[in-house]
């Protein structure tokens, strides 16, 4: 059989710095598990505008539907402002969601217990914080038509229309449901169906799918504001969160701030199983390009090799493998070794580069092995 393919998109900013570590984390797969990817590399973001006038090119979209997963660094960048919109970096990212159907959006919350006292909230709500949140990624609000501005009379009117479909409703509450079968097996539904109508298909469709196909797991609904509330009073009382594309976008963003540090998030966005089985798939940490500390060896590679740990479980169902990388970065942390972003005020601390920190985690990795 062929080796699983993996298609790297370093992007912009500090995506190449972050995902030189993890290049250095599959070569440690390959040499000591056995796991051997075949990867190609190829632009995305501003460096393709760069180098071909487009954030990305056809060559590289039949690349990413072709391969098992793509992994993604980051893309934009101050540069690229003043560009059009329709050829801005972060226009390829989401032609890369779109043509690749990639409807399940999977953004982990995790407290790793060396970084509790990192979170806004107090230490006892957030140490030992593992959520997932599910969010639609294509449909909803951010695609529905109508939208645009047009005028009306004297002033100017902005349009966006929030639409969903029973099936659209159903293949995200359905992955949702098989996440949390192999988790606690418990999904909160959230959305507002007091005063929208989208949002009372949303909580019937998501309810007829777990009676007819997910009985065992535990449901219960909640309007997506009082969800939010509830993620900083007490986030531990959830364990898989789904919810549309608007609602996911802020919850998710709220949640990942209980962690931390951005630094330390990864996401996975999934589609279609392909004839193989494997899911199309795209995986990323939740940071951004990072302009200001670009090239200056300060980012934080954690969340991006946690995105390949991602990878392992997801699309090529190496949960004992992805656990070990996870547990490596969490070693790594109980011993103190972080960069710049995972550090308080010590006096006469130095923090680790990214270098030292993806150097690290190999031995971490290296130690499992004994």
């Amino acid at each position: 059989m062929s080796n699983p393919s993996l298609l790297i998109l370093p992007g912009d900013g500090i995506g190449p710095e972050v995902m030189a570590e993890v290049r250095k984390v599959i070569d440690w797969f390959g040499a000591n598990r056995g796991l051997t990817f075949d990867v190609d590399e190829d632009l995305v973001g501003g460096c393709a505008y760069d180098a071909h006038g487009t954030p990305l090119t056809d060559a590289t979209m039949e690349k990413a539907q072709a391969v098992d997963a793509v992994l993604l660094g980051a893309v934009g960048g101050p540069k690229y402002d003043s560009l059009d919109f329709s050829v801005k970096p972060e226009r390829g990212l989401l032609r890369l969601r779109k043509e690749m159907d990639l409807y399940a959006n999977l953004r982990p919350a995790q407290c790793f217990d060396a970084l509790a006292d990192f979170s806004s909230l107090k230490h006892d709500v957030v140490a030992g914080l593992d959520i997932m949140i599910v969010r639609e990624l294509t449909s909803g609000v951010y695609f529905g038509e109508p939208r645009g501005i047009v005028r009306e009379g004297n002033e100017r009117v902005g349009i966006n229309t929030q639409r969903y479909t029973e099936s659209e409703i159903a293949r995200v509450a359905r992955a949702a449901f098989e996440l949390a079968r192999k988790r606690d097996n418990r999904v909160c539904s959230m959305e507002k169906a007091n005063v929208m109508e989208s949002g009372v298909l949303w909580r019937d469709v998501v309810q007829e799918v777990h009676d007819a196909e997910y009985p065992d797991v535990e449901l219960s609904h909640m309007y997506a504001d009082a969800g939010a509330m509830q993620l900083t009073r007490w986030p531990k009382q959830f364990d898989v969160i789904v919810t549309d594309n608007l609602f996911g976008d802020l919850l998710s963003d709220l949640a990942a701030m209980l962690t931390g540090s951005l630094g330390m998030l990864p996401s996975a966005s999934l589609g279609a199983p392909m004839a193989n089985g494997r899911p199309k798939a795209l995986y990323e940490p939740v940071h951004g390009s990072a302009p200001d500390i670009a090239g200056q060896g300060k980012a934080n590679p954690c969340a991006c090799i946690l995105s390949f740990a991602m990878a392992l479980r997801y699309s090529f169902d190496l949960g004992e493998e992805a656990t070990r990388l996870e547990q490596a970065v969490q070693k790594v942390l109980a011993d103190g070794v972080r960069t710049a972003d995972l550090m308080q005020s010590e006096a006469g601390a130095t923090p680790a580069t990214t270098a030292q920190m993806g150097d690290a985690v190999i031995a971490a990795l290296q130690a499992s092995q004994a």
